[in-house]
């Protein structure tokens, strides 16, 4: 049997005899819960021997209340526990010295996704860079990596770190929060009081979840737009659906795992990513579909698009699926059936306002000037993603701790 690190934390009190004494906060959202779907806020002010004396919420809030990007969580007092509750993506991204002060000891206890442009990671670069400014200590409580450990992308390029941008890893990046916390503070060279307190139990090759305990644990949305397994096993590829003006899918029930727009050719599409590299398609099932957003992109608006399936044993299979080149793969499909389109969307993301956001979220133009570039093949990204891929996968050995 799984075990999450805050239920490893709740029931044993000798994980929780360092912080005797001690000024507790928690990081966390709506899936920090235990087994039994108490929220961690909850389950540790519960506890005799824990001070609890403040809250924080990443992007999209400690209740997960905000839809969008760039909608920011306001601070508030929790009623229940009478602690104040600080947002970490309002009118700061960094906490302040005066949200420092109230806490020696800051637990993390968020749900990853696995994918570098999922800001919960950043959110923990920078409390690990205030931690080590202030003297305080950081324990992550870990969870599942639920798109298991198969790396893939391009690095994030020096200069291209953002809100969306951590550091200079992949897309896919295939560490727990823990773990990376380990590679924060290596790679920026922090002095901080850091321990993660591990799962027990946790086998990312298992079938049939591959990084997420399918039959064990209850799925809850770590975001509004993040409703399941197979979302988060397409995300690293259908998040750069962001980047352009193609829906993905938000205003509908399958939220990034889908794509589509009023005037594309699905089936057109399907069969020029075929012609073009086929060997980048398996290990799951392109179903062309029809759908109306209610908000967002194309709302209201009849769509054709690309269904991404995930889900059936029969459909996946978790070494060969390749979400980042497949979403690549789409849009070079689209651009070679109609040249003209405008694809990439120009808009402000994630608090820039200088840069195309597929750029943003890629960490380089690499992906955007290869599809755009009529004589590039497949295999030029692949030569570059691979070298990148390698790369990455010697550089995250030493900071695996499953």
């Amino acid at each position: 049997m799984i075990q999450f690190g805050l239920d490893r934390f709740l029931a044993d009190p000798a994980l929780r005899r360092p912080l005797a004494g001690r000024r507790v906060a928690l990081l966390a959202h709506p899936a920090s819960v235990t087994r039994d779907l108490t929220h961690a806020l909850d389950a540790l002010a519960a506890l005799p021997d824990l001070h609890l004396t403040a809250a924080f919420g990443p992007q999209h809030g400690l209740r997960g209340d905000k839809q969008d990007n760039m909608v920011e969580s306001p601070e508030f007092v929790d009623s229940r526990h009478g602690i104040p509750v600080f947002s970490l993506y309002g009118e700061v991204r960094r906490p302040t010295d005066a949200m420092m002060a109230t806490f020696d000891v800051l637990l993390v206890d968020l749900q990853d996704l696995g994918c570098r442009i999922y800001t919960f990671i950043t959110t923990l670069r920078y409390v690990l860079e205030a931690a080590a400014r202030h003297g305080k200590a950081v324990w992550v409580l870990d969870r599942p990596n639920p798109a298991g450990r198969p790396v893939e992308g391009t690095l994030l390029q020096p200069g291209w770190e953002s809100f969306v941008g951590a550091g200079p890893m992949p897309m896919r990046h295939g560490l727990t929060l823990g773990e990376l916390g380990h590679w924060f503070i290596a790679t920026l060279k922090l002095d901080v009081d850091y321990r993660v307190i591990e799962m027990t139990g946790w086998a990312p090759d298992a079938a049939p979840g591959y990084g997420w305990p399918l039959l064990e644990r209850t799925w809850v949305n770590p975001s509004p737009n993040a409703p399941n397994l197979s979302m988060a096993r397409a995300y690293a590829g259908t998040v750069m659906l962001e980047g352009t003006t193609l829906s993905e899918g938000r205003g509908t029930t399958r939220p990034l795992e889908l794509f589509g727009a009023p005037d594309i050719d699905a089936r057109a599409v399907i069969a020029e990513m075929r012609a073009l590299a086929p060997e980048w398609m398996p290990g799951c099932v392109l179903r062309e579909c029809w759908f109306e957003p209610t908000f967002h992109k194309h709302a209201g608006k009849l769509c054709q698009g690309v269904q991404i399936h995930v889900e059936a044993p029969s459909h996946y299979h978790h070494a060969a699926f390749r979400p980042w080149r497949l979403q690549a793969l789409a849009f070079k499909a689209i651009r070679r059936l109609a040249p003209g389109y405008a694809l990439w969307r120009d808009f402000p993301y994630e608090y820039e306002f200088d840069r195309l956001a597929i750029d943003l979220i890629n960490g380089s133009p690499i992906l955007r000037e290869w599809v755009d570039d009529p004589a590039a093949r497949p295999a030029d990204l692949d030569a570059i993603a691979r070298a990148d891929e390698a790369i990455w996968a010697a550089a995250r050995a030493p900071f695996l701790l499953y």
